[in-house]
């Protein structure tokens, strides 16, 4: 009867030990045994103790291990049951690869290199308890060979727009670390505050790292502060704790690359030495996002600029060792530069065509200087602008064109666009979610990521050297809304950029990341819990309109409502997609485990008219990044806001040119389109619309034209619809051509570059 009851007991956990653990990243390979090995006060921890470099992964082993059992693991001292670190080139596995090998009696993690020894850790710790635990120590026996898809495995944090400790700092580091990304990308300058410790301008932090305490205010409304105000929020970073936090991370093998903001975003520098401005006037340190009268450039033209920029990067070099100093290089405000007499000289001297080339020539000598110290330089992709650098590597945000046309022209990359990289933006609601200026990048946006654009071909692929998620924290001022905007993001960015395409699944990845959720409730560690937003996407085609309903976890259930009545458990169970034939409001909610997990019912107007379902075809291709909810979001009954989101579609360079094929013949005597004009985002109403119909397709009559009689320069944001009304007509093609607005008006922050047309529908009736 003993006998029998213990094999009772035992039967679960072998059974268990099939199935694999909950790693994230998802390993390349992975084969499970039966058994575990056993982790107690017995076991040794075996290494070549010539191979210093491996000590760090030792120590760090050690302590986990402690802080989640109490025991303290023996170095190389005989023991029945051991754990070998064996590092060897002869191993053959790619840098940061490891082979992680489970019997009942032995533990062994091989690898060419320090981080795969730290890698295969890591992985062995995901399968352990992640809180203090007085039970033994169970590893599932298996076999994993994993190795990263990319090398450049990123995480970035802004702490100028708020300061974070360097205990935060560590946190944050130790995150990245436990889901192997190696490359920590740390904002330490920008208008708001200089947070590093520079001994040869010592007001740079003095002054520079101080500003009015404005929390209790959203971002776009703190005013600017007055002299007499105390600057009392800030802080930053003595050259001492960075050394540190760099060893502290190199011992977690990931590389610190320091962002020193030029020649713009430096509203900080110039409040402690303004003579750096083309204007030299005092100045106060930015509290918020009011530009206004501020100075936020350094002078281009004056050379004391760039003895003050060597100086200050000589000193981050001193504390960072990595081949990577980025600059930012971003949103420069060029007015200023226009009206300096220095900046116009230089100009002159230099022979450049214009401003734009005045910033190439500063990031050339810059790099010029950066390559001397043996240092590879990197910027955001606005250093594009008037010619790259000869050696830069692009950091593509503003979508992926920058890093597209980086790659072609043979210079390496980081993949980093807004949508879905941003990980400072909605991830679900927004009701019910921590306020976030704007933006929506789900978690299953971020899963589904491949940084290597279909526009790249086999051989610029090589170019791409990873991705990276941003955090930027305008609106995040403290530790547990920033673990919030991080989690569980940063795992889904992880598995993207490290397991291999063929072994990415959502569904998967689901079901593993509940184990770490859990893993989050012990450790205290804030997370969203997803999102449980319904996606309403309408399907426009051959005429009729339907609509499918779907949420981002597998798990939950999709109920709705026609009526305008608020859904819930006794409503309709989504299972096809819903016909709409007439003018009606869908409103639905996920459910999960019989509870409604939406605060709000997701909710969209459906305007019917004669339009609706026709298949669309441009003549010039709308752009990629703001395709709407596909090339017949034009006829989807959907009108969009006064923001520019989901239901626009956009279209810079080219006329918006679009033929509607109604499906057969319709009786029409009125056709409209939608649009929006948003100037800050560079999207202004078309200065034409005309319209034309047909009954083949190739033979157009037209029956209206209008002329657009809203300035360009009106500042608010303005829906309006382009309406033509005429003789009834029998109908089966619609074209419509809006004509875009070919340059941003003169004052405007892009004066001269191409403006944007963004539609939301084209009506019939």
């Amino acid at each position: 009867m003993k006998l029998k009851f213990l094999f009772i007991v035992l039967l679960p956990k072998l059974l268990l030990a099939q199935q694999p653990p909950s790693i994230i990243p998802q390993p390349v390979e992975i084969q499970m045994s039966r058994g575990f090995f056993v982790i107690d006060n017995n076991t040794s921890v075996h290494f070549d103790k010539q191979q210093k470099a491996t000590e760090p992964a030792v120590q760090f082993l050690q302590k986990m291990v402690q802080n989640i059992s109490g025991y303290s693991l023996k170095v190389n001292k005989p023991g029945k049951n051991t754990i070998n670190l064996v590092l060897s080139n002869a191993s053959h596995l790619p840098k940061e690869g490891y082979q992680l090998s489970v019997t009942n009696s032995s533990l062994t993690i091989k690898a060419s290199s320090y981080g795969g020894i730290f890698y295969g850790i890591q992985s062995l710790l995901q399968t352990l308890p992640q809180v203090r635990t007085n039970e033994s120590l169970h590893v599932p026996c298996m076999l994993i060979n994993d190795y990263p898809r990319f090398s450049w495995r990123g995480m970035h944090l802004d702490v100028s727009r708020h300061f974070f400790s360097a205990d935060v700092v560590k946190e944050y580091i130790d995150l990245m670390a436990l889901y192997k990304m190696n490359t920590f990308h740390w904002h330490l300058v920008d208008d708001q505050g200089w947070r590093m410790e520079i001994k040869k301008y010592p007001k740079l932090t003095q002054v520079g790292a101080w500003r009015v305490d404005q929390t209790d205010k959203l971002w776009g409304n703190r005013p600017q502060a007055k002299p007499e105000e105390p600057a009392n929020y800030g802080g930053f970073y003595t050259q001492q704790q960075l050394k540190e936090i760099v060893a502290y991370a190199k011992a977690r093998n990931i590389t610190i690359i320091p962002e020193i903001e030029m020649p713009g975003h430096v509203a900080s520098a110039i409040a402690a030495y303004p003579q750096l401005s083309c204007t030299q006037m005092p100045q106060l340190p930015l509290t918020g996002g009011n530009y206004t009268n501020m100075a936020s450039n350094y002078c281009a033209g004056n050379e004391a600029v760039f003895s003050f920029i060597e100086d200050v990067l000589t000193e981050v070099m001193e504390i960072f060792p990595s081949t990577y100093i980025h600059i930012g290089g971003d949103e420069v405000d060029k007015e200023p530069w226009k009206k300096c007499p220095r900046c116009q000289q230089r100009i002159q001297k230099e022979g450049l065509k214009n401003e734009e080339e005045l910033q190439s020539y500063f990031i050339k000598r810059i790099e010029r200087f950066i390559i001397s110290k043996k240092r590879k330089l990197i910027g955001w992709d606005e250093i594009l602008e008037g010619g790259l650098a000869p050696e830069a590597t692009v950091m593509s945000w503003r979508g992926e064109s920058g890093g597209i046309q980086a790659a072609k022209m043979g210079h390496d990359v980081v993949m980093t666009p807004g949508t879905p990289c941003y990980f400072d933006a909605y991830q679900a609601g927004p009701e019910g979610e921590p306020y976030a200026g704007g933006g929506f990048n789900t978690l299953r946006n971020v899963y589904d990521y491949d940084p290597v654009p279909k526009e790249l071909n086999t051989a610029e692929h090589q170019h791409v050297l990873g991705a990276q998620g941003n955090v930027w924290t305008e609106n995040i001022s403290t530790t547990e809304h920033l673990e919030y905007m991080v989690l569980p993001r940063m795992l889904a960015l992880a598995e993207s950029v490290w397991s291999p395409p063929g072994k990415k699944n959502w569904e998967n990845f689901y079901s593993r990341l509940k184990v770490h959720f859990k893993a989050f409730d012990q450790k205290g560690l804030h997370y969203s819990p997803g999102n449980f937003t319904v996606k309403i996407n309408p399907i426009s085609q051959s005429g009729k309109l339907s609509v499918n309903l779907s949420s981002d976890s597998p798990e939950a259930t999709v109920y709705y409502t026609l009526d305008g009545s608020v859904p819930g458990l006794s409503s309709t169970k989504y299972t096809s997609p819903i016909p709409v034939e007439s003018t009606q409001t869908i409103k639905a909610v996920s459910v999960l485990n019989d509870k409604v997990m939406n605060l709000v019912p997701v909710e969209q107007k459906f305007a019917i008219h004669k339009a609706i379902g026709g298949t669309v075809q441009y003549t010039n291709a709308p752009s990629k990044y703001y395709p709407a909810d596909g090339p017949n979001s034009l006829t989807d009954g959907i009108r969009g806001k006064s923001n520019p989101g989901k239901f626009w579609i956009g279209i810079s360079n080219d006329d918006l040119i679009a033929t509607v094929d109604l499906g057969s013949e319709k009786k029409i005597s009125k056709i409209g389109l939608g649009c929006l004009q948003s100037y800050k985002d560079w999207i202004f109403l078309p200065q034409t619309v005309k319209f034309e119909v047909s009954t083949d397709g190739q033979h157009f009559q037209e029956v209206g034209s209008l002329v657009n009689d809203i300035p360009v320069t009106a500042l608010n944001p303005i829906m309006r619809d382009f309406e033509t009304k005429f003789s009834a007509l029998n109908v089966r093609y619609i074209r419509v051509t809006a004509a875009t607005v070919k340059a941003c008006p003169k004052g405007h922050p892009g004066e001269g570059k191409p403006g944007w047309t963004f539609a939301d529908e084209i009506t019939a009736d």
